[in-house]
């Protein structure tokens, strides 16, 4: 095992991953971090409006003020700091960011309207221009070919000629 450690070559730590380490040393019982009071105090007024355009070490330091926060008593924080700490949790960024853009629904909506309309012209275009349907798809057709089918005892045991039938037969057509 410690022969892989020494065997993988070591890459310079971006400085978010620094600012994880450090963090994830000081909750495993390290030493308590000093980048924690040496970091900038940042507004949480408007965490909402400027959450996207901070870097990740920015969003880690407010990460951290709403933990401190949030363990004092919940009815001495602002609301500016309540809204911040439900922003940051459960806020509209990361994995919860929206798959589709504002407006994607209502062009959905067109598209789908659209389609339906265009193959509603094309359904009744196309059976516009058919030829007319074929004579034995008559009701008059079909009557006549129960008689026939009775004439020439067509299926006697279940069918149109067995006895007490009492089945439409041939005829599909009200």
């Amino acid at each position: 095992m410690q022969a892989l450690r020494l065997a993988r070559p070591r890459l310079p730590l971006r400085p978010a991953s620094r600012a994880f380490a450090a963090a994830a040393s000081s909750v495993h019982g390290g030493a308590p971090a000093a980048s924690s009071s040496a970091s900038p105090v940042i507004p949480l007024s408007n965490v909402e409006a400027m959450w996207e355009r901070l870097s990740a070490d920015e969003q880690l330091v407010i990460h951290q003020q709403l933990e401190e926060l949030q363990k004092k008593d919940w009815k001495s924080l602002s609301i500016d700091e309540k809204k911040a700490a439900y922003y940051v949790a459960f806020g509209p960024h990361g994995p919860r960011a929206p798959t589709n853009p504002p407006g994607t629904v209502p062009k959905v909506v067109l598209g789908v309207t659209g389609l339906v309309v265009t193959a509603t012209v094309l359904f009744y275009s196309i059976r516009a221009t058919a030829p007319p349907p074929p004579k034995t798809l008559s009701k008059e057709w079909e009557e006549a070919s129960n008689e026939r089918a009775l004439e020439q005892k067509i299926n006697p045991i279940h069918g149109i000629s067995s006895e007490g039938y009492s089945g439409p037969g041939f005829v599909t057509h009200k």
